[in-house]
């Protein structure tokens, strides 16, 4: 079964490099078609050792090598390092912290949201951003000790506040 799978996926990157030579490397590909590594490079404005060092940090990207080494990512690959590059260039996330959030998630599901949101993307205003979801800051119900504590801190704070701006509000 494994077999079949990489002699169809060695197929469709052989499909890809032939597709590129015969336009030259500028034609657009299908959202199917398999990514080299400077063209994914390029689409997340990244060099290419960056997406290397990442497949070494993400086990979950794991692009097709044909001989030579040459790496051929496939749409999910694609999708996933796109969703990487959000996480740590715009969402602010370490790598540790990016690998904790694919192990919770998974794959998967990372990828679904990803697939969905270029093809949104294309149809919506570019200032347009999708909405997030922000986990409430303490749980609904709190002890009245843990309420105390919290209210202490919060005064406290407070203090600290009028201090910095230099006197009392």
């Amino acid at each position: 079964m494994t077999t079949a799978k990489n002699v169809q996926a060695s197929e469709e990157a052989k499909e890809a490099v032939t597709a590129e030579k015969a336009g030259g490397g500028k034609t657009k590909k299908s959202a199917s078609a398999f990514r080299t590594i400077s063209e994914v490079a390029d689409e997340l404005n990244v060099q290419q050792h960056v997406l290397r060092f990442w497949e070494t940090k993400f086990t979950q990207v794991k692009p097709l090598k044909r001989g030579g080494g040459r790496r051929y990512y496939r749409p999910e690959d694609v999708a996933l390092l796109r969703k990487i590059h959000h996480l740590l260039y715009s969402e602010g996330y370490t790598i540790k912290g990016v690998q904790k959030l694919l192990k919770g998630q998974g794959k998967q599901q990372i990828i679904a949201e990803e697939m969905e949101l270029p093809a949104a993307n294309e149809s919506a205003p570019a200032a347009v951003e999708k909405p997030k979801q922000v986990p409430p800051a303490v749980p609904e119900k709190l002890s009245d000790k843990q309420r105390s504590i919290l209210e202490a801190m919060l005064g406290d704070l407070k203090e600290l506040r009028d201090i910095v701006r230099g006197g009392d509000n």
